[in-house]
């Protein structure tokens, strides 16, 4: 059964011809890709393009994940990343890591009562407002921590700073988040 395969075997199982292999591969990726990019840039037409041309990006190579260096859901966020930072580029501009905002697919299921989707909404609203406050750093640290489940290990590599600064920096982040998601609404946080 292919969602019982491991992503590297997915994908190569996709250049071999196996088109199934890539809706497992993109099914289990999808959304968390979407909303660590959609938290870096803020944009989400910005963000869909990037998702694209990370995906376009993935088939259309000829290299392989390097199991000794990454996993393959690190090599697949290096990917995104290095898609975002080289858009920045063409335009001039700095990486202006912004927002966070979940994706349309994060929305609550079922058929809850009118409350719960209000409660779902104003939460993200405040999760999203939390997000902004952090420096840049924290807040990709935190994404590629919530979105990616990348390890420390593997955040620094992606981001290139040593692991002790990830660990600070998420530490830091996880702070703030705490402090602002304690406070009642309306409320100004001491920074």
């Amino acid at each position: 059964m292919l969602e019982q395969r491991d992503d590297a075997d997915l994908l190569r199982r996709y250049r071999r011809g196996d088109t199934e292999a890539f809706g497992v591969l993109y099914a289990r990726h999808r959304v968390g890709l979407y909303s660590f990019l959609k938290g870096l840039c803020s944009d989400a037409q910005l963000a869909e393009e990037i998702f694209q041309e990370t995906w376009l990006s993935l088939i259309r190579s000829d290299s392989q994940q390097q199991p000794e260096r990454a996993r393959f859901r690190s090599w697949l966020y290096q990917i995104a990343r290095h898609r975002l930072i080289d858009h920045w580029r063409r335009q001039g501009r700095a990486a202006p890591l912004e927002s966070f905002d979940e994706s349309v697919h994060d929305q609550p299921q079922g058929d809850g009562e009118p409350e719960a989707w209000l409660q779902a909404s104003q939460d993200r609203e405040r999760l999203e407002q939390a997000l902004q406050e952090l420096p840049e750093e924290q807040r990709e640290v935190f994404l590629l921590r919530a979105h990616a489940e990348l390890e420390l290990a593997e955040i620094a590599a992606l981001t290139q700073v040593p692991a002790e600064t990830v660990k600070s920096r998420l530490r830091y982040a996880l702070a703030k988040l705490r402090r602002l998601l304690a406070a009642p609404l309306g409320e100004e946080v001491c920074r």
